[in-house]
């Protein structure tokens, strides 16, 4: 982002799921009927590097768990009206994650 500029950042409204697709910038969870577990995120960046925010509109918490190919040990929770930025590694093909606690 270049100050000054306007920043064009694209957004997208998806239900949780076990595996959700990077496909924008910003992805929105806005609903948890299916479950509330995160295992896999698949990049939209065609393997490159890349930066989303996964923001959490959903009602529940949402758990992500390093079983799948988020970095990690154990679990990660991102609470009802909160965010997580999460950064894709190439090298690692997984992605590490940011928290706003």
């Amino acid at each position: 982002m270049i100050p000054g500029l306007t920043t064009k950042l694209s957004e997208l409204n998806v239900a949780a799921a076990a595996t959700i697709f990077a496909k924008a910038d910003i992805i929105r969870v806005t609903d948890t009927t299916s479950t509330t577990q995160l295992t896999t995120i698949i990049p939209g960046a065609a393997g490159f590097s890349q930066i989303i925010a996964l923001q959490n509109k959903s009602g529940a918490s949402i758990t992500m768990v390093t079983t799948g190919n988020i970095a990690g040990t154990g679990t990660i929770t991102v609470l009802n009206q909160r965010m997580a930025i999460l950064v894709f590694s190439k090298l690692e093909a997984k992605w590490s994650v940011c928290q706003d606690t």
